[in-house]
């Protein structure tokens, strides 16, 4: 048995079962009492926390939250309020599938924040996780002077939170947006739609295939990265997660190779190319020890995204 399947049979022995649900929805009342009543479930169940918090307590803050639609920063003079038998059935049933089922909370609640927007987004793409939202804050700096950026372009592009992100920060610019996955594109459109961003367009392609010969003073990617070893030891919770977006290769790195053959001849002069690679950096520097990656530091956490100029790509593939 593999690890992941060892991990699936020893968490279905912790079930919440209709009883408890039942339990929760006559006994229960507050928006506090629910909070305190998944933390509890959360807490025994050996969940693995990797989609936007990273613990029981701030789980069952989220999840709850954003069921009721409440801002983060609600009052606690709401939170002691008292909810409706509809509010407190839904509760407790997206609490059994989180455990029971070790369904990631975006897909329950269809939210994800990234770079402080929040997404639309379902099991048709990846729940955005990036350390890239840090370097949308700063603009691309101190690696480009953002005046000068016109056209940005974000690679595997997903639910689109980089490309419209991206399109926030940069108001001037034109984003594009590109996946293979035309499930993806459609949840993307749905986001740009909601943002009303009209500086962002997208585009179903296998990387720059489908792309006009443009020229990008920005490429960004996200793309799968995660090698085969690692996929069949992950948690559960990334199995809820379209492979396609994951898994690129033995090694993960196919798609970051063909990537990086390609890319400088879609970069401006001076153009610069970000790539988050995660836990595959280690095997793409062996692979490739003559590049010069420059391994970007983040001051809220992350590793693995590298950064090429378009000179040092036209040197080096």
């Amino acid at each position: 048995m593999s690890n992941s399947s060892q991990k699936k049979a020893e968490s279905n022995k912790l079930q919440i079962t209709q009883n408890s649900i039942d339990e929760a929805v006559t006994d229960l009342l507050s928006v506090n009492d629910f909070i305190r009543w998944s933390y509890t479930q959360f807490a025994k169940s050996n969940l693995f926390y990797g989609h936007g918090t990273d613990n029981p307590w701030d789980e069952a803050v989220a999840l709850v939250l954003q069921t009721l639609e409440l801002p983060d920063d609600t009052p606690d003079t709401i939170l002691a309020t008292a909810l409706t038998t509809t509010e407190k059935k839904l509760l407790a049933e997206r609490v059994a599938k989180r455990t029971n089922l070790r369904i990631p909370i975006a897909y329950l609640t269809n939210k994800a924040h990234f770079c402080d927007f929040e997404f639309y987004v379902d099991e048709r793409v990846l729940v955005p996780r990036s350390p890239i939202g840090e370097l949308i804050k700063n603009h691309f700096t101190p690696w480009i002077d953002p005046a000068r950026v016109n056209n940005i372009l974000d690679m595997c592009t997903g639910s689109g939170c980089i490309a419209i992100a991206c399109a926030q920060y940069f108001p001037d610019a034109l984003v594009d947006g590109s996946d293979i996955s035309v499930d993806a594109i459609e949840v993307a459109e749905i986001n740009r739609t909601s943002f009303q961003q009209d500086n962002v367009a997208f585009y179903q392609s296998d990387l720059f295939e489908q792309l006009a010969n443009k020229k990008y003073d920005i490429i960004v990617s996200n793309p799968p990265y995660v090698d085969e070893e690692d996929f069949d030891e992950i948690p559960e919770e990334f199995l809820a997660e379209p492979k396609l977006g994951l898994v690129s290769g033995v090694d993960g790195l196919d798609l970051t190779r063909k990537m990086l053959r390609q890319a400088a001849d879609y970069l401006a002069d001076d153009g610069i190319l970000v790539v988050e690679v995660g836990n595959s950096a280690m095997a793409l520097e062996e692979a490739l020890p003559q590049v010069p990656f420059t391994w970007l530091e983040f001051e809220h956490g992350g590793l693995g995204v590298f950064l090429l100029t378009k000179s040092q790509l036209e040197e080096f593939f």
